[in-house]
């Protein structure tokens, strides 16, 4: 989802009418991406622009592995570009390869059938020590491997440590510190932190970051719809939210990411909580990795749980019916290539899941060394965990209660009636 910008949460009915309007739309232009490549070349489809660079320069490396080049196409829209991939798998005019999302939206696309298992690729990669193994799960559908990592982004609180350094604070190392960092900066006249629902999609980040660092085993059992929206925990998490807001910690929940990355290096907010893609952004906005920008891992609010990370890997797919289909699959058998690897990590300056290449930056590498060195569990995204629907639906009522925080309670139960229904879909899926 990097990078990636839509329009305002919206009433379901009208987001669904807005879906199928898309759709339509991009069936007409979007089929274009279809098209076969001459021999030698494969085409990538994809949902952001910001990839295009790092894919062509990835596709270059690949030429001289493996003899494959990439060559990037973009759909911008979120919307249509899901309904583009969904409808031509079941045609003959389909992508020779995907980028798209881990988790259960794999795992969605996997059970069509469309999309080519890549275990012996992933295979290969380990016995090379070119894949971080622990991500197995993120791309796997009843153990069989769907798709190969592109990045690794960590969810992290971007700070300017000039900033820090002028008001006595450091990058903190405990959920107390965290808290009076915040309210330092909000004395000395800094919002403190940075939450949103510009785009819809960011009103997880909160909800996620403050459950995962509560109860790191019951974000899991709830993303897994294991557990219950209307427990206990889920209404401590939120209800922490209320009181960040009850003491104006926030910036206005319209600022955009790349207006709140600009403030924070101004001087005008405190932290910024995001994926490590978003380092992009902070140097095209004059941003020094380790000088006026550089990140941490929200300390555990429980220090007796097990330490954690949300982490964030987009997904290198092959698709069945590709017109390339040999050749997308000598693609994924050199994609996770150290050369590869480390053209696409460095040119997107994100983190990589092949441990053997240098981090692109000094603060992914700082980032990387303490989620290694610390053994960090990795949890993987909102965004990619639970069933499609019910995420998109679960996004628009976190938007609700980021402007009406008093609502959380309302929000909640109408969550868990909404994972009811979509788990039971779901399930019954699985089974057919």
């Amino acid at each position: 989802m990097s990078g990636r910008r839509h329009h305002p949460p919206s009433p379901s009915v009208g987001r669904r009418t807005l879906l199928l309007g898309a759709a339509g739309a991009a069936l007409t232009t979007g089929c274009v991406s279809a098209a076969a490549q001459p021999r030698g070349k494969v085409a990538v489809f994809g949902d952001s622009a910001t990839w295009a660079p790092p894919m062509s320069a990835a596709g270059k490396a690949l030429k001289k592995v493996a003899g494959i080049e990439l060559v990037p196409e973009v759909n911008p829209s979120l919307e249509s570009f899901e309904q583009v991939v969904k409808s031509s798998l079941r045609t003959r005019r389909t992508p020779d390869m995907l980028k798209y999302w881990s988790g259960y939206r794999l795992r969605d696309l996997a059970r069509t059938g469309g999309v080519v298992d890549l275990t012996r690729q992933w295979d290969a990669a380990v016995a090379k020590g070119w894949v971080d193994r622990s991500l197995r799960s993120a791309f796997s559908h009843e153990g069989r491997v769907y798709a190969l990592p592109m990045n690794l982004a960590y969810w992290v609180f971007f700070y300017n440590p000039e900033v820090f350094r002028e008001h006595r604070l450091q990058a903190p190392g405990t959920w107390e510190d965290f808290l009076a960092a915040c309210e330092r900066l909000k004395r000395a006249g800094i919002t403190p932190l940075h939450g949103t629902a510009d785009g819809r999609w960011p009103s997880f980040i909160w909800f996620q970051e403050v459950l995962s660092r509560q109860d790191t085993w019951f974000y899991e059992e709830l993303m897994n719809g294991r557990a219950r929206y209307t427990d206990p925990r889920t209404e401590r998490a939120l209800r922490t939210l209320v009181s960040f807001f009850d003491k104006d910690w926030f910036t206005p929940m319209d600022m955009a990411h790349p207006d709140a990355a600009a403030a924070l290096l101004k001087g005008d907010v405190g932290m910024l909580p995001c994926g490590t893609w978003l380092g992009s952004t902070f140097t095209g906005a004059g941003g020094k990795p380790g000088k006026n920008v550089d990140a941490f891992v929200l300390p555990m609010a429980d220090p007796g749980a097990r330490p954690a990370v949300i982490f964030e890997s987009s997904a290198f797919v092959a698709t069945v019916k590709g017109s390339d289909r040999e050749e997308a699959e000598r693609a994924a058998a050199g994609w996770l290539h150290p050369e590869v690897m480390k053209a696409f990590s460095h040119t997107l300056q994100d983190g990589c899941p092949n441990p053997k290449v240098p981090a692109a930056n000094p603060v992914i590498a700082g980032l990387a060394d303490r989620v290694r060195g610390d053994r960090l569990w990795l949890l993987n995204r909102f965004w990619e965990q639970g069933p499609p629907e019910l995420v998109e639906a679960a996004v628009d009522d976190l938007a609700g209660f980021l402007l009406n925080p008093s609502s959380y309670r309302r929000v909640l139960r109408t969550l868990q009636e909404r994972a009811d229904e979509a788990w039971k879909v779901w399930r019954e899926a699985e089974r057919i």
